[in-house]
């Protein structure tokens, strides 16, 4: 298991998402709890993209979205399916980029310095697991290309991890 991240922080944004992935399959493992793979996956993303003021994830207990393990400010605890971006996100079945979060309809303000937002809904066996919640504190932080990676991420997740 790998417990040091390799960074490199002037490479494109493709090979920095490619070099992370590598590692994560390292550094989470199938006989890991959940939480475990979730709190060091969050660090990973974290330390990875200076972009990233907040990441973690929200699962869903059949009812609402709940805060799991993250990195950053404090964050909502609950957040109902169809409501803000995570909430979207998690009904629509499908990941969601925010440029601007104040031109969302509905937005949930946890932090009053995000100003844009990526969220990818996680499914297993076709159930709704969670989603997983990526913010910045700059306008535009995130494009097709965190999407891609950020998809690939998460299929690893629920394909190869989580049971």
């Amino acid at each position: 298991m790998a417990e040091v991240l390799e960074i490199k922080k002037d490479a494109q944004l493709s090979e920095q998402y490619e070099l992370l992935i590598r590692q994560l399959k390292s550094l989470l493992s199938k006989e890991e709890r959940l939480i475990t793979n979730l709190s060091n996956l969050t660090a990973a993303l974290k330390q990875t993209f200076d972009k990233i003021s907040w990441v973690g994830f929200y699962l869903f207990d059949g009812e609402i979205l709940y805060l799991g393990p993250f990195q950053g400010k404090v964050a909502c605890t609950t957040i109902k399916l169809g409501t803000g971006v995570c909430g979207t996100a998690a009904e629509k079945g499908e990941t969601i980029i925010v440029p601007d979060v104040n031109k969302f309809p509905g937005h949930i303000f946890c932090d009053p310095d995000s100003k844009s937002e990526i969220v990818v809904p996680m499914f297993k066996n076709k159930k709704l697991i969670g989603v997983l919640d990526v913010d910045s504190d700059s306008f535009n932080s995130f494009d097709e290309t965190d999407k891609k990676y950020l998809e690939e991420i998460v299929k690893f997740l629920t394909e190869e991890i989580i049971n």
